[in-house]
């Protein structure tokens, strides 16, 4: 005889608010699959990619109109147990009155060993459910490579993973970013 087993759905995007609304502000938590997640605090090394993911994509991102910013929640329609946290996240529109998200154009998860599986895994389907999303980066804190998922003129995703010497073309921002200078100041 087999026996089935009923999943709790977890949290849905709303409880989470109002929930998360009381946590503290050094706090860092993340809904993924209905479940809050505490994000330990980033190393150095990975707030230091960061920061030059910032000061390289906010002038691809302001010429377009938009903005690069770290520390956003990203909402789907289509997903309502998950408000990620992508370390960096570009928007265009009108500057939000909240810290919530629902038309990322592209956005960058800096992973480490720890976070490599989710990242690429339910953050990653989660975030190929946005339909305003056109690229998503994951840029390993611990070697010079970056993986880029871009979506095809078909809406398939495509991955394409560069090193060091290379470059990644970001067309939805008119730009392109050289992987070396995402490691500017890094020694590995």
């Amino acid at each position: 005889m087999a026996l089935a087993v009923r999943r709790d759905p977890g949290m849905g995007v709303a409880e989470y608010q109002v929930w998360v609304a009381d946590r503290p502000d050094e706090e860092r938590w993340e809904l993924i699959d209905g479940e809050p997640v505490l994000a330990p605090p980033p190393s150095e090394r990975h707030q230091m990619i960061v920061l030059n993911l910032l000061q390289l994509l906010f002038p691809l991102a302001r010429a377009k109109g938009g903005r690069a910013i770290p520390g956003i929640a990203v909402l789907s329609d289509a997903m309502d147990g998950f408000a990620p946290i992508p370390d960096v996240l570009v928007r265009c529109g009108p500057v939000l009155g909240h810290g919530y998200a629902r038309d990322p154009i592209l956005v960058a998860e800096v992973v480490s060993p720890s976070t490599l599986h989710r990242d690429r895994g339910a953050k990653a389907a989660f975030y190929e459910s946005l339909a305003s999303l056109d690229a998503f980066l994951l840029v390993d804190q611990d070697a010079p490579c970056v993986e880029t998922w871009r979506r095809d003129a078909a809406g398939a995703w495509a991955q394409d993973i560069r090193g060091c010497d290379a470059h990644i073309d970001l067309p939805e921002l008119g730009g392109r970013l050289a992987v070396a200078d995402i490691y500017d100041d890094i020694d590995f």
